[in-house]
């Protein structure tokens, strides 16, 4: 984990509610795919997790959705604007599992850690399949950035406005593909659990404290025992997973 200053350089709208903000800064602890960082926002308590999108030597991407007052002011943020920003943090997908034709789903704003994850594969020569799922055609966003990859993509949407009609599960059915990787809301991945013909990695969404395992505060049970999500996780291997009633 490293405390540093980003300056933003490009903040614009995705779709009504979804940005994706550009910026400058220190991303030498960020060392996996399906890592988050946690930004410090002016009279806000607690910071916001945010998952990284994509990150290079000295830039780095996050997409993120508006759902409250943080998010809010960090829309609204223009270039130039500084942020304060703990980088570096969770455990970040496992790539040495995905075999040759990963499939990655992505679920609203679980669609974002998908896209370095599926660079990362695509350079170690695999053949990755990307299932994108949104409830309507107007919610769409990515789809073209991972076509762009290499990445054969398929968009599912609840209503069919676009793409196929269902849910990212639905897509799944019938794939041949010989690993998962996949971040979502608690439901989708409780789908893809049952849906999935072969084991893989889950990446889930929860209200964080601290956002480094020092407050507890996002706990959950497992196989193995309580483990943090953001510590621990946020990804965890489908073996281990126990969902709760």
């Amino acid at each position: 984990m490293k405390q540093s200053i980003f300056t933003i350089l490009s903040n614009r709208a995705l779709t009504d509610c979804v940005y994706q903000m550009v910026m400058e800064g220190d991303t030498s602890s960020i060392t996996a795919a399906g890592q988050f960082v946690n930004i410090r926002l002016e009279g806000m308590f607690l910071r916001r997790p945010i998952s990284v999108c994509d990150y290079d030597e000295k830039r780095l991407t996050i997409v993120y959705k508006v759902v409250g007052k943080g998010t809010e002011a960090m829309s609204k943020m223009t270039p130039g604007a500084e942020l304060d920003i703990l980088t570096g943090l969770g455990n970040g997908y496992d790539l040495s599992l995905s075999g040759d034709r990963p499939v990655l789903l992505g679920g609203g704003v679980g669609v974002p850690p998908m896209y370095n994850l599926a660079k990362k594969l695509l350079c170690a020569g695999k053949k990755v399949c990307v299932i994108l799922g949104f409830n309507t055609k107007s919610e769409i966003f990515y789809e073209d950035e991972f076509k762009k990859l290499g990445c054969d993509v398929t968009v599912t949407t609840v209503d069919g406005s676009y793409g196929t009609k269902g849910f990212v599960t639905t897509a799944l059915e019938g794939m041949d593909y010989t690993y998962f990787y996949t971040c979502g809301p608690e439901p989708m991945l409780k789908a893809v659990y049952k849906a999935s013909a072969t084991s893989g990695q889950m990446s889930f969404e929860e209200r964080m404290g601290c956002g480094f395992g020092a407050c507890m505060g996002c706990s959950c049970k497992t196989l193995t025992g309580y483990k943090r999500i953001c510590k621990d996780g946020p990804v965890m291997k489908k073996e281990e997973i126990l969902w709760e009633n």
